[in-house]
């Protein structure tokens, strides 16, 4: 369902202001929507421009607007630079034009209202940033740019009203996950998306659809940094035989699906052939070891990729719950698991 934005229509009551300010806390996508700006902004901040091409393809499907994908692409200027924002809207440009000539539907969407001449995009910016950061912000050893930050940043570009304050933190974490090396300005956006309103099954539904779309390392970079509690899920019978301890089964759209472990829980040795598994920890300790090879120890944001072919066993650590995506990737029509033997108590005790 297309979303709505009914803040844009906020008069100056004390009321309907209050009512203004709390849509900006929410994110005015679906969760279909969601993840795919959330793919298409970690795209743009890669400048992955070719995957780039065909999530904004999949993004219109979902029905996100033009105004919507153009105003995450444009914000994201201050986030990964003029050149990969310029880009990223010539390919946004490109698809429209593609799809408007093949008669297929394209939902344009709504601008941003106008700001009001006495609009003091300073004082507005300050008031956006100190809810953001959850206190009052002073860079004073560049008081340039910490004027460009409230003024500009918070103050001109938050206050267009096409995107929610939830839905720019969204893209902004979705962005800052696809970069490396600024994992301190990912953590602080984390914060700010959650002082903005996206929840926390919002922040993992970004790794989930990272994940999905084989953007690994970048799903593993913000799980790393989430530190939060994701959902158990339901008992794991189904495979109950080929584990050792209670296992807990959570699918998600995409063929990702999240396994939690109980202490001490691991399941059997196994080869999958004819896919790569890709494991990614969100949550707790645990262990993965591949036949004749020293174990590795999981901890959140822990990648690993299963080559085809190889036999392995993962599972929690002896003192800690885990919780780990699991992805097959390179998928072949015919790919089996084959379930081998347990993982004994000699040879699990033996990790350290």
């Amino acid at each position: 369902m297309l979303a709505v934005m009914t803040f844009a229509a906020c008069t100056n009551t004390n009321e309907k202001m209050s009512k203004c300010e709390n849509e900006k806390l929410e994110l005015s996508f679906s969760a279909e929507q969601a993840a795919w700006m959330s793919v298409i902004a970690c795209d743009e901040a890669k400048g992955d421009l070719v995957a780039l091409e065909s999530v904004i393809h999949n993004g219109l499907e979902a029905e996100l607007t033009v105004s919507q994908i153009k105003e995450a692409l444009s914000q994201l200027y201050a986030y990964t630079g003029f050149p990969r924002s310029l880009n990223s809207l010539g390919v946004l440009q490109r698809v429209i034009g593609d799809r408007q000539a093949k008669g297929v539907k394209v939902i344009m969407g709504e601008d941003a209202s106008p700001l009001g001449d006495d609009y003091d995009a300073l004082k507005e910016g300050t008031r956006v940033q100190t809810q953001l950061v959850g206190k009052a912000f002073e860079y004073e050893f560049a008081p340039a740019t910490d004027y460009y930050l409230k003024a500009h940043l918070f103050g001109d570009i938050f206050a267009r009203d096409n995107l929610t304050y939830a839905d720019r933190e969204l893209v902004t974490v979705s962005a800052l996950s696809g970069l490396e090396g600024v994992e301190p300005q990912l953590k602080a956006h984390i914060a700010g998306a959650r002082n903005m309103g996206v929840t926390e099954e919002q922040l993992q539904g970004i790794v989930v659809a990272l994940a999905a779309n084989g953007l690994l390392s970048e799903a593993g970079r913000l799980a790393g940094l989430l530190e939060t509690e994701w959902p158990q899920g339901k008992s794991n019978d189904a495979y109950a035989q080929y584990f050792v301890g209670q296992s807990f089964l959570q699918p998600y759209f995409g063929g990702v699906a999240n396994v939690t472990f109980e202490p001490r829980c691991r399941n059997n040795w196994h080869v999958h052939h004819g896919a790569v598994q890709v494991l990614i920890c969100v949550s707790g300790k645990g262990w993965y070891q591949e036949w004749n090879k020293p174990a590795v120890a999981l901890t959140p944001g822990t990648v690993i990729a299963i080559p085809e072919g190889v036999k392995h066993w993962h599972g929690a650590a002896a003192d800690s719950w885990m919780q780990h995506l699991a992805i097959h990737t390179q998928e072949q029509p015919d790919a089996t698991n084959e379930w081998l033997e347990p993982v004994n108590d000699t040879q699990y005790n033996s990790l350290q």
